[in-house]
C-alpha cells in the first residue's frame, strides 16, 4: 500500500479535495475535505522511502514525471503542503464554496509543479496555477478586483506561454524536456527565464502581485502569498542557480520596493511590497549560487511562506474584522483583538529577523553566503534592504494597526471583535511555526537540499543583528516623534503600473477618440461625395438631365462626321 502511494504524486489528493469541495454544498463535509485533503498529502510525502522519480507517465510519445522526489523538491513540496493545511484551517469560518475549491486547486498545482520532473508537467501545472488563483482575486466581488484579476490572468497566462515556448525551443535542442539545471546560454533559457522572472515578481513585472493580492479576498490573499512567487524562486534555483545576473536584479529587487511599502496605506499593500524586498534577497542568492546561497535561498523561501503567510493572516483577520486595513483608519485594535495582535507581533519579529525566529535562521545564511564571497557591496545592499524591512513591516504592521493611537473617524475599536477560532489556530500554528523553526534551526537546515553545518547563533552575528533592529527601532521612534515618519494618506499607490493603468490607458483611450472622430470625419466625407455624385448622375441621366435634352440636326451632324472620321483614320493606320 505504502509503495503504491509512494508513486502518486502529493498535488493528486489535493486537487481531488478541491474538485470535491466545488461539487460539496454541505458545509461541514467541505471544510473537512480542504483539510484531509492536504493530511493525505502529507502522509504521501512521507510514505517516500527514498529520493527518485515516481508517477512516470508516457503520453504521446513524451515521458512525463509527475513525481520527482529530490532534495530540492521535497523541502518545497513539504512547505507548500503545510501551507495548504494552515490556509484550510484558516479558513474554516468562510462559507464559499468557490474559494474552497481554487485555495486547493491552487495549493495542488503548486505542489505538483515543484515535484515535475519535466518541462511539460511543469508547463501543465504552472498554468493551473494562474487559473485557479485567479478566482481568489474575483471573489471579492468589486468592480477594481474584477479588473485587477483580469491583468492578473494575462500576465500569469503569458508566462506560462513563454515557459512553453523557451521548454519547445530547450527541448528540440537538448533532445528532452527533463527539467534541470537548464543556464542563460542554453537554447530557449532566457524565455524560460523571463516565464520565472514573471511569476517571480521580478522589477517591472511585479505589479501583478501589489495590485492583485490587496484586491482578494482576506482568504484569498492568504493563500496567494504562500504558492507563486515561491514557485518561481524553486524553479529558479532548479533552472539557473549561479547566474550572476540574478545578483543585480536581487538587489534593485531588495531595495526597490521600500519607499513604497512605507507609504502605502493598504497594509496588505505594504505586504505586497515587503514580499517583494524579501524575494529579491532569494534571487540575488541563487544568482550566486554555491551550496550556502542556495540553502539560504531554501531557507528563506519556507521562511516566508510562515512569516508572511503569518501577516498576511494577521490582516485579513483586521479586514474581516474591522471592515478596511487602510493604515489611515486603524490604530488601537489591540484592545479588541489581543491574540490577533500577539501572532502579528510574532511574524513581525520573524521578519525582522530577531534571533530565535525562523527569518533570523534564514537570512543569516544567505547573507552569511555574500559575506564569505567577499561581495561587500551586494552584502551591504541586502542588509540595508533587511533594516529596511525592520521599519516597513517589522514595526508599521503591528503599530499602525493594533499601537497607534485611534483615527478620528476611523474604526470604531468598540465594535470590533476578535477573529474566528479557524483563524486564530492558523495564525496560532504559523506563529509556533516561526519560533519553533527558529529555536530548532537544525530541523530547517536538515530539509535543505545542502546540508548546512552553519551556525546562525554565532556571538558576532547576534550581536550585529540586535544592533541592526535596534538602531532602526531608534529611528523610528525619533522620525515618530518628530513628526518625520511618513504618515498615512488615503489613496492608492502606483509605480510602474502607472505606464499603463494611466498613460497607457490614457493613450489609448485618446487613440480610440482621435479614430472614432476620424471614421465619422471619413463618413462625412465619403457622404458628401456620395451626394455629390448622385447629383451629377441625376443630372446627366434623369428625364430632365442632359441626355435628355434635344440636339440642334446640324450639331449632330458634326459630331456624326467626327466620329466616322475618327473611325477611318483608325481603320487605315491598323491595316
Amino acid at each position: 500500500m505504502n509503495e503504491m502511494i509512494a508513486h502518486l504524486t502529493p498535488a493528486l489528493p489535493v486537487i481531488l479535495a478541491g474538485l470535491l469541495a466545488a461539487a460539496t454544498p454541505w458545509y461541514g463535509l467541505r471544510k473537512a475535505i480542504t483539510l484531509a485533503g492536504p493530511l493525505l498529502a502529507a502522509a504521501m510525502w512521507f510514505a517516500v522511502a527514498a529520493p527518485g522519480t515516481y508517477g512516470v507517465i508516457e503520453v504521446a510519445g513524451h515521458t512525463l514525471e509527475t513525481f520527482r522526489f529530490d532534495a530540492t523538491s521535497r523541502l518545497w513540496g513539504l512547505v507548500f503542503i503545510i501551507a495548504a493545511f494552515l490556509n484550510a484551517l484558516y479558513g474554516l469560518h468562510g462559507r464559499s464554496r468557490l474559494q474552497d475549491a481554487a485555495a486547493l486547486i491552487y495549493a495542488g498545482a503548486g505542489v505538483g509543479a515543484v515535484f515535475a520532473g519535466d518541462l511539460l508537467t511543469l508547463f501543465f501545472f504552472w498554468e493551473l496555477t494562474a487559473l485557479a488563483s485567479v478566482f481568489l482575486i474575483w471573489a471579492s466581488a468589486t468592480p477594481s478586483a474584477y479588473r485587477a484579476g483580469l491583468r492578473y490572468l494575462v500576465i500569469q497566462v503569458l508566462s506560462g506561454v513563454l515557459l512553453l515556448t523557451g521548454a519547445v525551443i530547450h527541448a528540440d535542442a537538448a533532445g528532452s524536456w527533463r527539467f534541470d539545471a537548464i543556464g542563460l546560454d542554453s537554447p530557449g533559457g532566457a524565455v524560460i527565464l523571463i516565464a520565472f522572472a514573471i511569476k517571480a515578481a521580478f522589477p517591472l513585472v511585479h505589479n501583478w502581485m501589489t495590485e492583485s493580492y490587496p484586491k482578494a479576498t482576506p482568504f484569498g490573499a492568504v493563500v496567494l502569498s504562500a504558492f507563486t512567487t515561491k514557485l518561481a524562486i524553486y524553479a529558479l534555483a532548479r533552472g539557473f542557480a549561479g547566474e550572476d545576473i540574478l545578483i543585480q536584479i536581487g538587489v534593485v529587487m531588495a531595495l526597490f520596493p521600500v519607499f513604497f511599502a512605507l507609504v502605502a496605506d493598504d497594509l496588505r499593500k505594504t505586504l505586497a511590497y515587503s514580499l517583494m524586498s524579501q524575494l529579491g534577497v532569494m534571487v540575488a542568492a541563487i544568482g550566486l549560487g554555491g551550496q550556502m546561497a542556495i540553502g539560504g535561498a531554501a531557507a528563506m523561501a519556507v521562511a516566508s511562506v510562515l512569516y508572511k503567510g503569518l501577516l498576511f493572516m494577521t490582516m485579513g483577520a483586521v479586514l474581516a474584522q474591522a471592515g478596511t486595513v487602510q493604515a489611515s483608519r486603524l490604530g488601537g485594535l489591540w484592545r479588541a483583538m489581543p491574540l490577533t495582535a500577539l501572532f502579528t507581533l510574532a511574524g513581525s519579529a520573524a521578519i525582522m529577523a530577531v534571533p530565535l525566529t525562523v527569518g533570523f535562521a534564514g537570512k543569516a545564511l544567505a547573507l552569511t553566503a555574500f559575506a564569505r564571497e567577499g561581495m561587500d557591496l551586494v552584502w551591504l545592499a541586502l542588509m540595508a534592504a533587511s533594516a529596511a524591512a525592520v521599519l516597513h513591516t517589522g514595526i508599521k504592521i503591528p503599530y499602525m494597526a493594533f499601537f497607534a493611537p485611534p483615527r478620528e473617524g476611523g474604526v470604531d475599536v468598540s465594535k470590533v471583535k476578535e477573529a474566528p477560532a479557524g483563524m486564530l489556530m492558523a495564525m496560532g500554528l504559523a506563529a509556533f511555526l516561526c519560533v519553533y523553526l527558529g529555536i530548532n534551526y537544525g530541523a530547517l537546515y536538515d530539509l535543505l537540499p545542502y546540508r548546512a553545518t552553519y551556525d546562525p547563533f554565532s556571538y558576532g552575528h547576534v550581536i550585529s543583528q540586535l544592533q541592526v533592529i535596534a538602531a532602526v527601532l531608534a529611528a523610528f521612534a525619533l522620525l515618530a516623534r518628530l513628526g518625520l515618519y511618513p504618515r498615512p494618506r488615503p489613496g492608492e499607490i502606483l509605480d510602474v503600473d502607472w505606464l499603463y493603468r494611466r498613460l497607457g490607458y490614457g493613450v489609448a483611450r485618446w487613440g480610440w477618440l482621435m479614430t472614432d472622430r476620424l471614421w465619422a470625419s471619413m463618413d462625412n466625407v465619403v457622404m458628401r461625395l456620395g451626394k455629390r455624385a448622385a447629383a451629377r448622375l441625376h443630372e446627366t441621366f434623369s428625364p430632365i438631365g442632359t441626355l435628355s435634352r434635344d440636339i440642334p440636326s446640324g450639331a449632330l451632324t458634326i459630331w456624326t462626321g467626327a466620329l466616322l472620321a475618327l473611325v477611318l483614320i483608325v481603320a487605315y493606320f491598323a491595316s
